[in-house]
């Protein structure tokens, strides 16, 4: 697995719960920040207060071995009841020229809501890339242990995925 092939991982789970529910809970940005293990808070910029397509928000991480960041990211799908994604972009030019462009985004996440007999099966995604980011700037420094690297931010992202999918579903059960 290389990075320019563009990593993918997802996680889903079924929710016993009526869709406008689940979307509701999906479509909030500030929800995976109190679910997450490494999304701490969110924030809506440029006057945007709703999501709508090319609405962007900042993000504010932490991890052990990383430290503290800041993202910007841009709903790039806002389909009501079926899907809701964003592109996360490098706008100050951390790891290289900057990124305003959500098809060179640093990595592109989805909500996706599927009918299900009882609810709702409810996916989460990640695809990583194209554009340059920390795990593109590690693999640089160790380009032998790439597929070792990709695999191992792959696996911690699944961990927060799947936290955050059995947030919404306790949420959306309740």
């Amino acid at each position: 697995m290389r990075y320019a092939d563009g990593p993918t991982t997802a996680c889903e789970i079924p929710i016993a719960a009526a869709p406008p529910r689940v979307w509701e809970l999906v479509s909030d940005i500030g929800l995976p920040a109190r679910l997450s293990p490494e999304l701490q808070r969110v924030e809506w910029l440029d006057g945007a207060t709703a999501p709508a397509v090319g609405a962007r928000f900042a993000g504010h991480n932490r991890h052990p071995k990383i430290g503290e960041w800041r993202t910007v990211s841009q709903l790039v799908t806002v389909a009501v009841g079926r899907e809701f994604g964003w592109a996360v972009l490098d706008t100050t030019g951390r790891f290289g020229a900057p990124v305003t462009d959500p098809a060179q985004a640093l990595a592109t996440w989805r909500f996706t809501l599927e009918p299900a007999p009882r609810g709702v099966l409810l996916r989460h995604s990640v695809h990583v890339g194209p554009g340059a980011s920390g795990l593109s700037t590690v693999i640089a420094r160790m380009p032998d242990r790439e597929e070792q690297l990709i695999e191992a931010r792959l696996a911690e992202l699944r961990t927060g995925m799947t936290a955050t999918l059995e947030g919404v579903k306790a949420l959306a059960e309740a």
